[in-house]
């Protein structure tokens, strides 16, 4: 996952600390009273959780948000920050074409952070969860210098083989599914110190991963599927690599949006790095065979060829990209 910041920036609420509250107390407040979807049979509260994998099989991932590298509460409400964690691990259950069902959160805070504004984090935890049909099963709470949400998500498949990042082959379609370039777009509009066009900044925020896209993709034989999360060059590098393939994309199969075409022009940058390169909007990407008709909200974008001797990788309009394909954590770290 790209980065929202690289400056720890906490936020300015004020209020009765966790220190004061306890931890226990504090879990409590964001448990209770919650409604657990059908798949839950136990939730907080004991040693573990207890949730039913009806198919046999649960599919697992985890992500991890760090403030002052994926988010900044100057930038982005308690609130915010719980959905976009939820969404990150959520979209990757998705692009399995597996089904969310549930979140276990490991979360880490100074003991100064106040009670309140994790009970909002908690919040979007749960409210993202729920759109997906899943629901908050267990986690931990410690102490840290900064704030860090850990989030676990499991899915279910429902019956469906999973959809791997190795099975593209070549005569197979390239497609995207969701918004690409709006979180980056975002980013780049507050790090110049700018609050809108709100339209943007939210995308930053808060991402809309296509959730119900990745079983239909599996339901419609995609060969393999990726979370966009660190740029569609970047991800879609390790389908190519996983499945020893290239991918070549066309760069007037995507539409750029008015407004980050707008954006883009006020601020001397290129939306279309923005849509090729940008991260955190969780969009899907996969590949379809070529004589499968794609389903409804896919977007074919390029095709799958053969490795040349140069090895797997990704092209646009016939040639590597030239400048970073996406976010490399351990590069500028």
């Amino acid at each position: 996952m790209s980065p929202s910041a690289i400056t720890p920036e906490g936020g300015s609420e004020t209020g009765v600390s966790l220190r004061e509250v306890g931890e226990f107390a504090l879990i409590d407040r964001v448990t209770t009273d919650r409604v657990q979807p059908a798949t839950t049979e136990l939730g907080p509260g004991d040693d573990s959780a207890v949730v039913t994998a009806a198919d046999g099989r649960v599919v697992a991932c985890t992500d991890v948000l760090v403030e002052g590298v994926h988010f900044r509460l100057d930038w982005s409400s308690p609130e915010q920050v719980g959905r976009k964690a939820a969404a990150a691990n959520l979209a990757d259950i998705a692009a399995m074409g597996a089904v969310p069902t549930s979140l276990l959160v490991g979360l880490a805070c100074p003991s100064s952070t106040p009670a309140a504004q994790l009970e909002q984090l908690a919040d979007g935890l749960w409210a993202e969860a729920r759109s997906t049909g899943a629901g908050l099963v267990g986690g931990d709470l410690t102490s840290a210098p900064v704030i860090v949400v850990s989030v676990t998500a499991l899915g279910d498949l429902q019956g469906r083989s999973p959809v791997l990042r190795s099975g593209a082959r070549p005569g197979d379609r390239v497609a995207v599914c969701g918004r690409l370039g709006w979180s980056a777009a975002g980013l780049a509009v507050l790090g110049r110190g700018f609050r809108s066009p709100a339209v943007l900044v939210d995308a930053h925020r808060v991402p809309e991963p296509p959730y119900s896209a990745g079983p239909q993709a599996a339901d419609a034989g995609a060969t393999s599927m990726i979370d966009v999360s660190d740029g569609l060059l970047a991800d879609l590098a390790h389908v190519a690599r996983a499945s020893g393939v290239t991918l070549r994309l066309r760069s007037r199969a995507f539409t750029v949006p008015a407004r980050l075409a707008e954006i883009a022009s006020a601020l001397g940058l290129d939306p279309l790095r923005w849509v090729l390169t940008g991260g955190e909007d969780h969009a899907l990407a996969a590949t379809f065979p070529g004589d499968a008709p794609l389903p409804e909200g896919w977007t074919e974008v390029g095709a799958v060829e053969a490795a040349d001797a140069e090895g797997p990788g990704v092209t646009v309009d016939g040639r590597p990209y030239d400048g970073d394909a996406g976010w490399a954590h351990f590069t500028r770290y």
